[in-house]
């Protein structure tokens, strides 16, 4: 009954009159639309908004299982193969040359010339020879402007072979060494006119030497050396002597200590013509030593017997005691030393200290010098800076010192000596020395190298060391452009020195001493290399570029700037 009530009401309002929209008479609404340009529809863009809807997962699933794990042994098959072992092989071994050849030219006439010929290398042996020449024909000026010959001339040759055994070598060589020297310098308060050939002083040796020695690669296995030589030493036309020699060494490793010994005999025999005895020097030296990582020492001894001057033999003991250890690893170590030692003034090696002694056979009759007592101490280690130091001092108990003066004796009754020839004036001494030297990298290309040296002579006789300077020093720079140009600049002090002049004050059989003093003496000198390829090479030397005259000796001004160009070449 409510249904139909209600469909009756709605078909009612649908059938209604609308009066909202009947028009009234005398209100009609009129318009006018004036169009200047063609109707163009358009919509306005819209922005339509999204929403999405946001899910958010609230339940959570944690699966729980359970497992069980049955374990079986699984045993592979494997076939075992041989390993080939590792060989190692060898760096490459830079190619060698069968010659060379260094030859230059210097002002005041110096010619120099090197030569070296060897094989290759050889499982077998090697053979060579070299030889060296150096002079000089120049003039020096002295004080009176008088010029003097005051050149040189230096020659040496070798020939030498060796023959390599499994577990030995042979060696067997012969040497040609000659020397001249000019005794141009003298008083000029008198004038002295001289011929070159009459101031000519020099000598030659020639000998031989042969040696077996052992081949050891393991330091702890047995090693010797046995040798034997000889030598005929020539000075003037009467004045010879003949020396023969031998030593032998010996050392093993024992229980961790390395022990040995050695054997030596020098047997001098001058010519009749000296009027002297044969000389001979014998030495026999054990020791024991040791040496690990962090410390080492020797402990040792020499015992000699000498006959040089005296009629009979003179013994001698000298000990042999070392001693270092670490103190940091690589960079700093100590050391010490207590030793002793005899050297033998034999004439070549007088004649090489001094060319200038009187030539009546003092080169023959100079006493040997004992070093009775030695004891040094000091650091060294790597300096951190890619090159070494070391720093010491020691204290020498000195016998025989040789030391040399001027003679002047112009009414000697056989020889006028105006002071161009010395004689040997030897003393006892006791010698301070400090030392120290350094070297190191300043840059990749550029070095370093220094030394210095400081003395203190208390003598027996002597007022003072004759010609000895009380320091000395050498600073040098090494600039290398990776090996193509290697240049250098070196700088040689020498501190002042004392001189002394024996001269005859009343002419007659009388020497009184007369002290010259000379002041610091400075060298600078320059060298430089370029090498052109890796067997051609130019070479220059300067030196003396200060120009300032130095006094080797007493009256004996040397030459002032020298320089010297060459090349060098191998074969």
């Amino acid at each position: 009954m409510t249904r139909r009530i209600l469909i009756i009401l709605l078909i009612l309002t649908f059938l209604l009159p609308v009066t909202g929209q009947v028009k009234k008479e005398g209100s009609e609404l009129k318009r006018e639309v004036t169009l200047y340009n063609p109707y163009k529809p358009s919509l306005a863009d819209a922005r339509k908004k999204s929403y999405l809807p946001e899910i958010n997962d609230t339940t959570s699933v944690k699966p729980i299982f359970t497992y069980n794990v049955i374990s079986s042994p699984f045993t592979p098959t494997y076939q075992i193969n041989p390993i080939k072992s590792a060989s190692l092989l060898s760096d490459p071994l830079p190619k060698l040359y069968k010659s060379y050849v260094k030859a230059g030219l210097g002002n005041y006439n110096t010619p120099y010339g090197e030569l070296s010929i060897t094989n290759l290398r050889s499982k077998k042996g090697a053979i060579g020879f070299y030889a060296k020449h150096h002079s000089s024909n120049g003039n020096v000026t002295l004080v009176n402007s008088q010029k003097v010959p005051a050149g040189f001339m230096d020659n040496n040759a070798s020939m030498f072979g060796k023959k390599f055994f499994s577990k030995s070598i042979f060696d067997i060589s012969a040497d040609f060494i000659q020397k001249n020297r000019y005794a141009y310098g003298y008083n000029t308060e008198t004038p002295y006119d001289f011929i070159k050939k009459d101031i000519k002083l020099g000598y030659f040796d020639i000998g031989a030497d042969a040696s077996f020695s052992s081949l050891n690669l393991d330091s702890t296995d047995f090693s010797y050396r046995f040798g034997i030589h000889y030598d005929y030493f020539k000075y003037a036309s009467d004045q010879t002597m003949g020396h023969a020699g031998f030593i032998g060494t010996m050392s093993k490793l024992y229980k961790g200590f390395y022990v040995g010994a050695s054997l030596g005999f020098d047997h001098y025999k001058p010519s009749d013509s000296l009027y002297l005895k044969s000389k001979y020097i014998f030495s026999i030296a054990p020791y024991v030593s040791k040496s690990t990582q962090q410390w080492n020492f020797s402990v040792g001894a020499e015992l000699m017997l000498e006959r040089n001057l005296e009629n009979s033999a003179k013994p001698h003991f000298y000990p042999k005691i070392s001693f270092g250890f670490s103190i940091v690893p690589e960079y700093m170590r100590f050391f010490a030393k207590l030793d002793g030692r005899l050297e033998n003034n034999e004439p070549a090696k007088v004649f090489s200290e001094n060319p200038f002694l009187v030539p009546d056979g003092s080169l023959f009759r100079v006493p040997n010098t004992s070093y009775p007592l030695i004891l040094s101490a000091g650091l060294k280690g790597n300096d951190g800076i890619g090159g070494n130091y070391l720093a010491s001092v020691s204290y020498s108990v000195v016998n025989n010192m040789l030391l040399y003066s001027n003679i002047v004796y112009p009414d000697t009754a056989f020889r006028v000596e105006r002071g161009n020839h010395f004689i040997i004036v030897p003393d006892d001494a006791e010698v301070l020395n400090i030392h120290g030297e350094m070297t190191g990298s300043i840059t990749n290309k550029l070095s370093f190298n220094s030394s210095l040296n400081l003395y203190k002579y208390t003598l027996s006789e002597n007022e003072f060391a004759w010609n000895k300077p009380n320091w000395d020093g050498t600073l040098g720079l090494i600039y290398n452009l990776r090996n193509k140009i290697i240049a250098g600049v070196d700088l040689t002090l020498l501190g002042s020195r004392k001189l002394m002049i024996s001269q005859s004050p009343t002419g007659w059989m009388t020497l009184a001493p007369d002290v010259i003093e000379k002041p610091v003496h400075f060298n600078l000198g320059f060298s430089a290399e370029y090498r052109y390829t890796k067997i051609l090479s130019f070479w220059l030397r300067v030196n003396n570029v200060s120009n300032e005259r130095f006094y080797e000796w007493a009256f004996y001004p040397s030459q002032m700037f020298n320089f010297m160009l060459g090349f060098s070449y191998s074969l």
